[in-house]
């Protein structure tokens, strides 16, 4: 037993230290050897858990996932409105994308790496999903308005979502990640939210992320 809890330690070691690499180097510049060094463990270590660089970035995108789902459980079980949860999501990944280098490694990853095979469609399939249900519940709630199409609006919405974090970290390394994300919901809000329910729409805004410009 202590052989096995030495043996995830070490593979949590790696992966923690991949993650850390790809997020400074990125997939293509980052090597083996550069991630074994930033774990700490040796080359012989790090291939005994895990065969390839992608391996190893497959690894880091999967715990990146698995704190998502964490966070997304936690978030469900608040029992707020489906409008309010889609907020605070993505209010969510935001923070989590400034403080830990597991969730902005798998966003880099999943962002930047095209060649893998199978691709790395789970992250955006996941989401696309759960604000794909939101949405539907939030019509069902009266919070969007009956024309909205669920699906169309998540295939809208992540994209948008992905691309903000994308210019705000190349801008100001995410320092403005929060802002530039409220602005996305204070330009959305009034094409799916009924007129009759806008204003209560926005106070659950100005509640999950106030506004810092004071615009």
């Amino acid at each position: 037993m202590a052989q096995q809890e030495r043996a995830r330690a070490t593979r949590e070691k790696i992966v923690d230290g991949a993650a850390l690499t790809f997020y400074r180097l990125g997939y293509g510049l980052a090597t083996t050897g550069d991630i074994a060094k930033e774990a700490g463990v040796t080359r012989g270590a790090m291939y005994f858990h895990f065969q390839s660089k992608e391996d190893l970035a497959r690894a880091v995108i999967a715990k990146e996932q698995s704190l998502a789902l964490s966070a997304s459980s936690h978030i469900h079980a608040r029992n707020r409105s489906a409008l309010e949860t889609m907020i605070i999501l993505c209010a969510d990944l935001a923070q989590r994308l400034l403080a830990d280098p597991v969730v902005r490694a798998g966003v880099r990853l999943t962002t930047e790496v095209t060649n893998f095979d199978p691709p790395l469609r789970s992250p955006y399939d996941e989401w696309m999903r759960t604000f794909s249900h939101l949405a539907a519940q939030a019509i069902t709630d009266g919070d969007f308005g009956s024309d909205v199409n669920p699906e169309k609006f998540a295939r809208f919405l992540i994209p948008t979502f992905t691309g903000i974090q994308l210019v705000s970290d190349t801008y100001t390394g995410r320092e403005d990640l929060l802002q530039r994300m409220r602005e996305m919901w204070e330009y959305i809000l009034p094409s799916v939210v009924p007129a009759n329910r806008l204003e209560i729409a926005r106070g659950w805004l100005d509640e999950i992320v106030p506004d810092l410009t004071g615009d």
